[in-house]
């Protein structure tokens, strides 16, 4: 089984994390960690200012966690960036 990324529309995965760590009642983002998410501190800045689409597990345990109902998400195989940015660079050798 492929490793699935969750890609949310523009701003809602920020959105998604606020309304995790609000529903907790965590006082910031470095809360989760000690719940036992499976990510270090770097992974999820970068999941909060949406650098990086999030993984389905980690998305999965968080909508476990906080019981919330996400909507607006889609799921991309988890090298979907990598296919994309090597069809991009090839270029003709003329």
């Amino acid at each position: 089984m492929a490793k699935e990324r969750v890609v949310f529309t523009k701003g809602k995965q920020k959105k998604f994390l606020d309304k995790c760590i609000e529903n907790l009642s965590l006082t910031s983002l470095r809360g989760l960690l000690q719940l036992g998410i499976s990510t270090n501190y770097n992974n999820l800045k970068n999941y909060h200012t949406e650098r990086r689409a999030m993984p389905k597990q980690l998305f999965d345990d968080l909508i476990y966690l906080s019981k919330i109902k996400a909507t607006n998400i889609t799921y991309k195989e988890e090298n979907w960036g990598q296919i994309k940015g090597g069809q991009l660079s090839k270029r003709n050798k003329n």
